[in-house]
């Protein structure tokens, strides 16, 4: 891997109390096209624009998947990368559905661990700080004729990002608009379904609410996501969520939320189809405990309120509750506060004390 060091570091004109989410780069970027059939040589070189002109496939046919993940400083000293093989795995979910090359797992792991030891003074030590992650790959054929990209770009940029404090979060359950279908790109984190939900989303602000709770797309029964997280609820003593389709996306925080209420008995969890009546019901007679979105951001993130068909439910956000408790338990391991016995964290190794 060919790697080239910008001349100066940005990190001076960085304030780390006042950083916005994902609008701060770090010095360097990974790049590798893939062309005449294969992956070519990657390399890491200082961040910056890419070449590119109006023909670029992507802009018109919309190839193109992206990662998040995050590095952390752990309490050793050491940094550390949270399940990045799971990314790996799920950008080639993604490519295989999209009709991109797959990206070798190997190689995204290798990606991430140059390009973090390269920028390795942009993971904060600071408490709650982390270095957010932003795999993408893109088609980079330069022709507008209806079929897919022959050759292909795969990026890591990296933004230093501190604690997601989003407040109170107001959830409207949405039966218009639809964020996939059975048969569709829903399982993918591919662009297009980003840029879809910005308009529903919008209209729900206007309304006062933070985010959407998506329902299926046949009569908009079943509770599905909750803007760009995977959603939860605790009703009585039992954690439901959805089942995972080719409708939701397979979260990496979800999946290791899941493993740790099973495995340390926080509560029962049921993963199963779940009409959101029947959420509103728990909620009128108060068995609705709490509800909780779950994504790489904020990791776990209190739902305060969900409006549905004019009405508005208050729930509970304990400092104490299940949802505090388990984003806990998940940050611990993440900064090296407890033993990690899934071996979840990748450790950088050798990383030079910073």
């Amino acid at each position: 891997m060919k790697i080239t060091k910008a001349s100066h570091s940005n990190i001076d004109q960085v304030n780390f109390d006042n950083l916005s989410f994902g609008t701060l780069f770090s010095d360097h970027m990974y790049l590798c096209q893939y062309k005449d059939g294969q992956w070519q040589e990657p390399e890491i070189k200082p961040f910056g624009p890419l070449n590119l002109t109006p023909a670029l496939h992507t802009l018109h046919y919309g190839q193109a998947i992206f990662e998040g993940q995050k590095a952390y400083y752990m309490k050793d000293g050491s940094i550390a990368v949270f399940r990045p093989e799971m990314n790996a795995k799920r950008l080639n979910h993604s490519a295989r559905r999209m009709m991109m090359p797959e990206f070798p797992e190997e190689w995204f792991v290798e990606a991430i661990e140059e390009l973090v030891k390269v920028d390795q003074q942009w993971v904060s030590q600071k408490d709650g700080f982390s270095l957010y992650l932003r795999p993408f790959m893109f088609g980079s054929s330069e022709f507008v004729a209806a079929r897919p990209s022959e050759e292909y770009i795969f990026c890591i940029i990296t933004s230093p990002v501190g604690p997601y404090y989003a407040g109170n979060v107001k959830v409207k359950v949405e039966e218009t608009y639809t964020r996939s279908v059975s048969g569709g790109v829903g399982s993918t984190k591919c662009a297009g379904n980003y840029g879809a939900a910005f308009y529903p989303t919008n209209e729900a602000r206007k309304e006062g609410y933070t985010q959407i709770i998506w329902t299926d797309h046949w009569n908009h029964e079943l509770v599905e996501e909750s803007g760009t997280m995977n959603i939860g609820f605790v009703i009585d003593d039992t954690f439901f969520t959805p089942p995972l389709s080719d409708r939701i996306l397979a979260g990496i925080t979800r999946d290791s939320i899941l493993t740790l209420l099973r495995d340390n008995n926080i509560l029962k969890v049921e993963e199963r189809r779940i009409k959101i009546t029947e959420v509103i019901q728990a909620a009128e007679e108060g068995r609705l405990k709490e509800a909780f979105g779950m994504g790489t951001a904020a990791v776990v993130s209190p739902i305060s309120s969900i409006g549905y068909r004019g009405k508005d439910y208050e729930l509970a956000t304990p400092t104490d509750g299940y949802a505090a408790r388990i984003k806990k338990a998940l940050n611990d391991i993440r900064y090296g506060e407890v033993e990690d016995p899934y071996g979840w964290m990748y450790k950088l190794n050798p990383v030079h004390s910073l």
